[in-house]
Formats: C-alpha cells, sequence, structure tokens
C-alpha cells in the first residue's frame, strides 16, 4: 500500500454479550483502504460485514484493536467528537433509503448540514440543489419521497451522502431493494463517483453487484477470507444500454 491510506483497521475484535454468551462478531480484522479505492464488503448473514461497516461509519466502537480514519485513531475520541468527525467525513447510503417522509428531496439533502454550524442557510441550499444535480435529480427536488420512484429515492439519498463532500461513502445493500435496471443506474452513478476521485466501501452479498467494484473483500465468522483486485470488472453504463427497453417505462 502507499501512503495514501484513508482507513487503516489494525487487530480489530468486536464482541457482543448475549446472556453468558460470547459472540466474537469480528475476530482480529486487519485492512487498508486507499483514497479513491471502490471495495466491496462481501459475505453472508451472520459474516461480520454488517459489524464492520458500523464500526467503519463510527456507529459503533471496536472491543479492542485500531480504527484510523484520515489519520485519526477513532478509539481516542469522546461522543461528541466522534460524532463531529462522522458527519465531516462519512456519508451513508442505506439499503432503505431512510429519507423523511414529509420531507421534500432539497431538504433531505440538507439535513446533514444542518449539523454543520459553518454553513449558513444559503449555502445549505446551494450546496443541496448542487448534490441533486449531481445525481440528475435538478428536476424532482420538490417532490416528497412518496413522490418518487425507487431508485430516485435512493440517488435523493445518495445526494444526502455527498452533500457534506465525504472522505469516504458507506453504502449498505444500497441496490437490495431495486430491480435489475434501477441497480444499474445506482451503480453508474457509483462508478461515476468514484472516477471523480470519490472512495466507495460497498457491502452486499450479491457476487454479481460486487463485481462493479475495483476490490473485494469477503468476510466469513469474523475473519477476512479472501481479498482480491476484480479482473473482469462490469460496467454498469454499458451493461444498462444492453438492457432492452421496457415499453411499460415512462
Amino acid at each position: 500500500m502507499s501512503d495514501n491510506k484513508l482507513i487503516q483497521v489494525i487487530d480489530l475484535k468486536k464482541d457482543f454479550y448475549v446472556g453468558e454468551i460470547t459472540v466474537h462478531a469480528l475476530r482480529g480484522i486487519n485492512l487498508e483502504i486507499e483514497e479513491g479505492e471502490f471495495v466491496a464488503i462481501m459475505g453472508t448473514s451472520g459474516s461480520g460485514k454488517s459489524t464492520m461497516l458500523n464500526i467503519l461509519g463510527c456507529l459503533d466502537r471496536p472491543t479492542t484493536g485500531d480504527y484510523i480514519l484520515d489519520g485519526i485513531n477513532v478509539k481516542d475520541l469522546g461522543k461528541n467528537d466522534l460524532a463531529s468527525l462522522r458527519n465531516s467525513k462519512l456519508g451513508f447510503v442505506f439499503q432503505s433509503y431512510n429519507l423523511l417522509p414529509r420531507t421534500s428531496a432539497l431538504e433531505n439533502v440538507e439535513l446533514p448540514l444542518y449539523y454543520n454550524n459553518k454553513v449558513r442557510a444559503k449555502e445549505r441550499r446551494e450546496r443541496a440543489v448542487a448534490a441533486l444535480e449531481a445525481v440528475g435529480l435538478a428536476d424532482r427536488m420538490h417532490h416528497m419521497p412518496n413522490q418518487l420512484s425507487g431508485g430516485q429515492q435512493q440517488r435523493v439519498a445518495i445526494a444526502r451522502s455527498l452533500v457534506n463532500d465525504p472522505r469516504v461513502i458507506l453504502a449498505d445493500e444500497a441496490t437490495g431493494n431495486l430491480d435489475t435496471r434501477t441497480s444499474y443506474e445506482i451503480m453508474a452513478l457509483f462508478q461515476e463517483l468514484n472516477e471523480k476521485g470519490k472512495t466507495i466501501i460497498f457491502v452486499t452479498h450479491e457476487s454479481d453487484i460486487a463485481r462493479f467494484m475495483k476490490r473485494n473483500i469477503v468476510f466469513r465468522d469474523g475473519h477476512i477470507v479472501k481479498e482480491n483486485m476484480v479482473t473482469d470488472r462490469f460496467n454498469a453504463k454499458k451493461m444498462l444500454e444492453a438492457l432492452p427497453v421496457n415499453q411499460d417505462e415512462l
């Protein structure tokens, strides 16, 4: 690895306690992710991949070991500093979109900026508009989530993840609720963001989705069991063009 290490995970372990039983969710993980990478974290249910994502997202802390994000050792931070780091360095995209239902697309995208006291209302609005334009939703910014398709809602969620210009985007099964065409559209957007330099970590249990990424890391029983660069990588834009046109789609 070069000096562009954005994430370093060193001998990281995570235990959960269920009554008198100890569950070893992560058993000594060592991992490095460079700036500009597009990485899939894979594995079946119970493999540890979701626990890993929660720790990478500063939503949970390891039991032992170190997680260094952009030069900052996360275990040294108090609750407020951790929340500040999460808001400034990380963007999240979830399978279920997690949009506020009675709030427009634009207001949903503005939301992370409310926690940034350096950003005034005018700039907040400008940045949210720019993020929605970047994901191709300039004409939908005043729509409510229930007026948007699943793919459009996920684009709003991606715009929201971008609005703070984070160092890393963490996506959790971000195509899990989408049909094939819409999944390809979302993957094309992620590939485009990555080409522009954005670091993306994408959790998935689907091996075909993982082939849109550049590197695959496979978890099993709390260990990394396989790690490889993707040699036969899918191009989402080309695959989208090759799909037959559905006449029912508007």
